[in-house]
């Protein structure tokens, strides 16, 4: 087990790359199963990135969908043996329960930070964990970085929440962030890409390595 708070790399679509994100460290690989996406995996080939991490290291697999139906959540997860399901849509807390039962997964929500009311009665959610993200278009991923005041605030209000940190992070201002937010884990995708979907090895090991040098 590693000190400090989680990590997870996101948007992974290259078995190399997954392989690189597992033996790294980090503690999650997520993979995106939103067909808008840039960083989008058809479950197939889904699942042959989350054998090649499987293989490289203990991470465990995270499958983003947005306002994907359950039959379809329920299925991916099942094809891809996913370790847990993460929402980044306007699912409901009545649609995320419905998921959780019909996955048997623990469920991540992305929350979409803009203003202090984002982050009110996060304590609602029937979730494992609370994604705060930068609001976009694009649902993630877009290497803009939200006013972390609020995700701080968040931190304070709800001690018992599990508060993900995402939006903008990278190996030169991560250990910034975790100073000043105290989150239970930090999510990057764009921030240690080459491109959409093709991770840079040695920013991946550089965020790593920022993370797990904060927590000691």
């Amino acid at each position: 087990m590693t000190a400090g708070p989680k990590i997870k790399i996101c948007g992974v679509t290259l078995a190399d790359d997954a392989a690189h994100v597992a033996a790294s460290g980090a503690d999650y690989i997520g993979l995106n199963f939103w067909p808008r996406s840039k960083r989008y995996l058809e479950p197939e080939r889904g699942a042959l990135i989350a054998s090649a991490a499987r293989g490289a290291g203990a991470v465990q697999v995270v499958g983003v969908f947005v306002d994907a139906s359950v039959d379809e959540i329920t299925a991916v997860a099942s094809e891809v043996r996913l370790d847990i399901i993460q929402l980044h849509g306007a699912e409901d807390a009545h649609q995320v329960a419905n998921i959780v039962v019909a996955t048997q997964r623990p469920v991540w929500k992305s929350i979409a930070v803009g203003t202090a009311a984002d982050v009110d009665h996060l304590d609602a959610w029937p979730v494992d964990a609370l994604l705060l993200d930068t609001p976009s278009v694009g649902k993630g991923g877009s290497g803009k970085s939200f006013d972390w005041s609020l995700a701080a605030a968040a931190v304070h209000a709800n001690p018992r929440c599990r508060l993900m940190l995402a939006g903008g992070l990278d190996p030169t201002n991560v250990t910034r962030a975790i100073a000043e937010v105290a989150p239970w884990g930090v999510d990057v995708a764009s921030g240690v890409e080459a491109g959409p979907g093709v991770k840079d090895a040695a920013k991946v090991t550089a965020f790593v390595a920022a993370v797990r040098g904060q927590s000691r």
